[in-house]
């Protein structure tokens, strides 16, 4: 292999101990403006999305209300089927002969009061 010479590539070391980093006052105070004029803009967008997420937390607590609701208004409606055939004079005789042993009274066993004003 032949060997190329470079010779416009003299290797120098870089010396940077000279340069000194200054802070661009004019391009920070810019830089302020821009952060300032944006805030606001963004306040309101972030305060738009919080009310949205509010809004939609509110439906879905509504909707879970309402579900809560209607299984509430059919148990009431069972119950109160429940009580109505429950205070029927004809099932309570019957479950007070089956369940409880008693008997219809004999007539000689009643006594008739007589309500005078």
């Amino acid at each position: 292999m032949a060997q190329v010479s470079r010779a416009y590539a003299v290797g120098r070391p870089i010396v940077n101990a000279y340069l000194v980093r200054e802070r661009d006052r004019r391009r920070l105070r810019e830089l302020g403006w821009v952060l300032l004029t944006l805030m606001p803009v963004a306040l309101c967008c972030v305060g738009y999305v919080w009310l949205r997420l509010e809004a939609l937390k509110a439906g879905y607590r509504l909707d879970d209300l309402e579900t809560s609701l209607k299984a509430q208004q059919r148990e009431e409606r069972r119950l109160d089927l429940w009580l109505a055939s429950v205070r029927h004079p004809a099932v309570i005789e019957e479950r007070a002969i089956t369940e409880l042993g008693m008997q219809l009274p004999e007539p000689e066993q009643l006594t008739v009061f007589e309500v005078t004003r």
